[in-house]
């Protein structure tokens, strides 16, 4: 790669072009980067430098349209699929990578947990990354001999146009429901950015649509779609939910079909056909994706089940209105006895839903515990104020180490309770302050076992 933002990444020979970010401005490390070797600087200031230096109007612009120039024919080699919706994005794309590679193709896995491909495994800051680190990670792709990458495809990346110059053989899209207002102000900006996927399908490309969900409609501007769900074409027919497993019965093209998958509850019933009816639009048959559904999992954190004690554990990403709402109804579907249910918020993040959360949590579950989810540089006390404000029930208690809570839920597990811990999923850490320190939900929880 030519191209580097990242001072202490330059190796020799390298262009190095200063963009300004949100809270760091590569014009400050200009010297850093021509002291490991930068044989060019690209910036945005009037500058002398002993080496060659371009000014430029948009230092990101330039990064952009060179790297699309340079590296986008090669990248585009990848049969690229993308995801996008508010929730379900990475059960989806994780589920549909595991098919591939139970169908004998080479492929990738990029989102929220990572970057994956055999036994590479490469953690990533954002769902989507920034373009010149996507870039990087597609042509290692390349180089890999990897044929399809499924990457899911925030709205932030469609804002900031984080994938550029790519082209999707295939699309889905999962729901729209409240999150990233903090960013996107209104549901329509919010709406509007997602309904740029389309503009990034090839030609005969096809993008699956949530019929379940009013969104959807919005998508029927692509030149190519189809539906799943009660009334899409991949129509759900039956199902039956079970703690660990699920038997779904579904209609396509006047052909009804059975599977049983190792996922539970409604929601994933919903990423499961996304997942198939995507890789169907290009050509796989249905009744080979059903052969290799057995042998496919939930990533990490994404419904982690754990029998603890004489109950369940379940470790779930829920950390949406809608996400927390349909996980509750679905484990209260499946329940015995008590549904008692771990939850926080983040800190510096869209306080808009705190309320909403907190009234849903109390109001669905028979016992909540609030704690910390990543308070970030904001007072923890702030954060609960706002969960718990004009919350009516009286069901909940407050315990702010998040180890803590989870401990002080297990030990409350009875005969059939199940303890919902949500929030985290697959992270590793808790962000207090601008420090990660390490925890691990899952682990708190077979620590315990």
């Amino acid at each position: 790669m030519l191209y580097e933002t990242n001072s202490k990444l330059v190796k020799e020979g390298q262009v190095f072009v200063a963009i300004k970010g949100y809270t760091v401005d590569g014009h400050d490390f200009i010297s850093e980067a021509i002291k490991n070797g930068a044989s060019k600087i690209v910036g945005e200031r009037d500058l002398k430098l002993d080496i060659p230096y371009e000014k430029v109007a948009d230092s990101k612009k330039y990064l952009d349209e060179h790297l699309v120039s340079e590296y986008g024919k090669e990248i585009n080699k990848l049969k690229i699929i993308g995801v996008t919706g508010t929730n379900g994005k990475t059960t989806t794309c994780f589920l549909t990578y595991q098919i591939l590679k139970k169908l004998g193709k080479k492929a990738a896995y990029l989102g929220t947990i990572g970057y994956y491909y055999n036994d590479k495994h490469i953690e990533l800051n954002n769902t989507t990354p920034d373009i010149l680190t996507l870039y990087k990670l597609l042509l290692d792709a390349v180089n890999d001999d990897v044929e399809y990458l499924v990457m899911e495809v925030s709205s932030h990346a469609l804002s900031l146009e984080r994938i550029k110059g790519l082209h999707f053989v295939g699309a889905g899209f999962t729901n729209l429901t409240e999150d990233h207002l903090d960013y996107h102000k209104t549901m329509e900006n919010y709406l509007n950015e997602k309904l740029k996927i389309v503009n990034y399908l090839n030609d005969d490309a096809y993008i699956l649509l949530n019929s379940d969900d009013l969104a959807s409609e919005k998508f029927k501007i692509a030149k190519h779609y189809k539906t799943y769900g009660l009334n899409g074409d991949y129509k759900i027919l039956n199902y039956e939910i079970l703690p660990d497993h699920t038997n779904l019965e579904f209609s396509y093209n006047n052909h009804n079909y059975k599977v049983t998958t190792n996922l539970t509850s409604k929601f994933n019933i919903y990423n499961y056909l996304t997942s198939l009816s995507i890789l169907n639009s290009i050509d796989f048959k249905i009744e080979d994706i059903i052969k290799v559904t057995k042998d496919i999992y939930p990533p990490k954190g994404r419904c982690e089940t754990y029998k603890v004690k004489k109950g369940y554990a379940v470790v779930d990403y829920a950390h949406t209105p809608d996400a927390v709402e349909k996980v509750i109804l679905a484990y209260t579907e499946l329940k015995k006895n008590r549904i008692i249910t771990i939850i926080g918020c983040g800190g510096d993040r869209d306080p808009i839903k705190r309320p909403i959360m907190g009234n849903i949590a109390t109001k669905l579950s028979d016992y909540v515990i609030f704690t910390n989810d990543n308070p970030r540089t904001e007072d923890p006390k702030k954060i609960m104020n706002d969960i718990t404000k004009d919350n009516k029930n009286t069901n909940y208690e407050i315990v702010f180490d998040r180890k803590e809570a989870i401990t002080k839920g297990i030990n409350m597990l009875d005969n059939d309770d199940i303890l919902l811990i949500l929030g985290k999923g697959h992270e590793d850490y808790q962000i207090i302050g601008h420090e990660k320190i390490h925890l691990d939900d899952a682990e708190i929880v077979r620590s315990f076992i």
